[in-house]
């Protein structure tokens, strides 16, 4: 199995990573994620083996779970519980191990999404070839008009360990309990942040794999962390819209319409979170 940033062998017992992208440190990332969770929660992600190297790639061998991924469809609500349990195993290691360790905040973390949004945001765009551009351009001025306004944007906090990416395929359900897979682009981060990037995510959105409520339900957010979630979801809304832009990535394997009804969502979610205040 090999995507763009790595190359996957599945045994019998033991998987076998090589990292083909190296921009980011994803395999030192998998491998200090892989090794806090062996210690701290032991069972919720592959037990780490070896760190090696073939040539110049490096390769992180660690144990085959049981279980197969989440579909592309809504998970049921046995599978939600069980995914909130994984999570608040892993949101509860200890900072001060998470610190000694040398983990780094996670990929486009909490600290970074609010500046490389308005960084992209300030890029001027060719909306022509989209569906509606009157309807893109609006939801983009409106994004950078709430970028810009006092306290829409939560003061960052990194205050536990996360997975970032929590693709369908990287859940592992045995028909009890979730596992999870694919931990570099894992690390520094907050719940709230993590579960908004969860349910933002566009390819988990548009088949609708987690229902906010439920799993937000399941991770057992305060009050607070929940208003720190829906100002998350709105960053990350935006987000996608941007890769959903004509010559970005996301416009090129979506279907058409897809980033007008983007638009659609990120106007849905900053008019809510107008009422709320």
């Amino acid at each position: 199995m090999q995507n763009h940033t790595h190359d996957v062998t599945v045994g019998s017992k033991l998987v076998r990573k090589k990292y083909v992208n190296l921009a980011d440190g994803e395999p030192e990332r998998e491998w200090l994620c892989l090794s806090l969770l062996a210690r701290h929660a032991s069972g919720v992600a592959p037990h780490p083996i070896r760190f090696t190297h073939e040539g110049d790639a490096p390769v992180v061998v660690m144990e085959r779970l049981p279980g197969n991924p989440l579909r592309n469809a809504p998970a049921s609500a046995d599978q939600i519980a069980a995914l909130g349990r994984a999570l608040r195993r892993i949101y509860a290691v200890p900072m001060e191990a998470i610190e000694v360790s040398g983990l780094r905040e996670r990929k486009v973390g909490p600290t970074e999404i609010a500046n490389v949004l308005r960084s992209a945001l300030n890029v001027p765009r060719d909306l022509s070839e989209c569906d509606d551009p009157q309807l893109v351009k609006q939801a983009l001025d409106l994004a950078q008009g709430h970028l810009r306004s006092p306290g829409t944007v939560p003061i960052p906090r990194l205050t536990t360990m996360g997975i970032a990416d929590l693709n369908p395929a990287n859940v592992l359900w045995d028909g009890k309990e979730c596992r999870l897979v694919d931990f570099e682009d894992g690390g520094l981060t907050e719940p709230a942040f993590e579960l908004a990037d969860h349910v933002e995510h566009i390819a988990t959105r548009l088949a609708d794999v987690y229902s906010p409520e439920p799993l937000v339900e399941s991770v057992s957010l305060t009050d607070h962390e929940r208003h720190r979630f829906r100002q998350y979801r709105i960053l990350w809304a935006t987000f996608w819209l941007i890769k959903l832009l004509p010559g970005n990535s996301g416009s090129r394997i979506n279907p058409a319409g897809t980033t007008e009804m983007q638009a659609r969502h990120l106007r849905n979610l900053l008019s809510g979170m107008l009422h709320d205040q």
